[in-house]
Order: structure tokens, then C-alpha cells, then sequence
């Protein structure tokens, strides 16, 4: 794709970001938009966030649960940069920042060392956590109405918007991450519910696929980041006034408020 039509694209999903207005899908506008030029839309606008003084604090990964897959006709995940000012240390979310959220119970892997040569396995995402913890991820579409091809997510991010961790941090060599269970509640009310299965069979091979696929782009997993490894269920819709819950097995908890 031109430079130019790269630069046009990631200056709307830039621009519908700050000013809280969605714009049509970059799909339906461009049908020749591949996945290499969405990504090549995103780092455009990852590197001028950097330029702006914030700081990439980790990666997410989206797409992991088949149906997802199905749904959007491919075969593999897709991954965004977080920001350290998406962290929501006190887990409130400031709702009127975002467009249209939603949220995602996950467990979250810290390293504390770097993962990169291409070829790394899920032990070698064992070997380099410090810690996990049970997330949240709060989505958030800059695409209208969520009506999104992977392109169109790609190119925004992976639609990523604010995540929160929980507080019990655990090593996670002895932890059996496939049969880790979730119950989300909404309002006090079960939202939905899930298990490791659900990301790719285990969320450490999800973050070996995301360590992978970054190093054929020449990045690195580098210790001290967070990496959101993939929801274990499908993602209610947020609004102010909501709170969520997420229960996992061995992990404890983690809430949210949107304000």
C-alpha cells in the first residue's frame, strides 16, 4: 500500500481516538488493505504515542478463542502495544475517554526476561515470567460499531483501550494454565465464564506465539512487560455505572468500575 494512504488511515484512527468519534470500517473503504499494512498503520501511530512521551509498557493479545477466529475468517491471533497510561491501578475506568468498551477477564504474564530468536516455546515463556496475575483488558473499537475485519483491528491497535491487573502474583511453573477457571459477573451477575482452553489451549503458548510473531517484525518481548495473553470468555459491553468481577481459580480476583 501507498505511504501515503498508510499515513491518511492511521491519522483517522488517531484523530477518532481523541476525539471519541468512530469512524467506517478501513475494510469496506479499502478491500485491498492486507494485515502487513494494517500493522504497518499501527506502528505509524505506536511510534508517534512514543513521540508524544508515553511509554510502551507491554502487549496484548486478541483473537485467541476460535469462534473469534471464525468469525472474522482467519486463522491466527493479533496482537497491540499497551501504554503505561492504559494501566488502571485503582480499576476505575474513566468511560467517557472511550468510545464503545467492553471487557475481557485474562490472565496477564510479567517477564523478567526478554523472549525473542523466533522460536520460542511455550516453556520458554515459563522460564521468563516473574509473575502472573488475573486482568482485565478493556477493548474499545475507534471502528464503528465494532463492524471489524482483522484488518480493521490490526490497524487500530488490536482495539486496544486500558487493562487492569489483579494483586495476587503468582509464579507460574506449578500452575496448570489450560484448566485455570473464570467466572466474569457484570452488576453481580454472571456474564461469562470460561477456561485457559480457551486461549489457543494455554495462554503460555499464546505468548509464545506473540513472541514469534513480533520477532518477524524484528521486536522483542522485553522483560518488565505486561503481556495480556487472551480472554477466557466473550466480552460483555461496559457503560458508566457498571462493575465486573472476575473470579479465576488459583489467581484471585479482579475488578472493575467504569465511572
Amino acid at each position: 500500500m501507498e505511504a501515503d494512504k498508510i499515513t491518511a488511515f492511521a491519522e483517522e484512527l488517531f484523530s477518532a481516538e481523541r476525539n471519541r468519534k468512530a469512524v467506517p470500517p478501513l475494510s469496506e473503504r479499502d478491500p485491498s488493505l492486507t494485515v502487513d499494512d494494517a500493522y504497518q498503520i499501527q506502528l505509524v501511530n505506536i511510534k508517534r504515542v512514543v513521540a508524544m512521551g508515553h511509554v510502551i509498557s507491554g502487549k496484548k493479545i486478541g483473537l485467541t478463542s476460535p469462534g473469534i477466529q471464525k468469525q472474522l475468517g482467519v486463522n491466527e491471533p493479533d496482537y497491540g502495544h499497551l501504554f503505561a497510561a492504559m494501566d488502571c491501578k485503582d480499576g476505575r475506568i474513566n468511560t467517557a475517554a472511550l468510545l464503545q468498551p467492553k471487557i475481557e477477564g485474562e490472565i496477564a504474564f510479567v517477564l523478567k526476561e526478554d523472549l525473542s530468536g523466533g522460536k520460542v516455546t511455550r516453556e520458554d515463556v515459563l522460564a521468563a515470567t516473574d509473575y502472573a496475575v488475573a486482568a482485565f483488558e478493556i477493548v474499545d473499537s475507534r471502528v464503528a460499531n465494532w463492524k471489524i475485519k482483522l484488518v480493521d483491528t490490526v490497524a487500530d491497535n488490536a482495539s486496544s483501550g486500558r487493562y487492569v491487573l489483579g494483586s495476587v502474583k503468582l509464579g507460574i511453573g506449578d500452575v496448570e494454565l489450560p484448566e485455570v477457571t473464570m467466572k466474569l459477573y457484570k452488576n453481580g451477575n454472571l456474564a461469562g465464564e470460561g477456561t485457559g482452553k480457551a486461549v489457543l489451549g494455554d495462554p503460555a503458548v499464546s505468548v509464545a506465539w506473540l513472541a514469534n510473531r513480533l520477532w518477524g517484525y524484528g521486536v522483542t518481548l522485553k522483560a518488565g512487560e505486561v503481556v495480556l495473553s487472551g480472554a477466557f470468555s466473550a466480552a460483555p459491553e461496559a457503560a458508566k455505572g457498571d462493575t465486573f468481577t472476575a473470579e479465576f481459580s488459583s489467581f484471585g480476583t479482579v475488578k472493575a468500575e467504569f465511572i
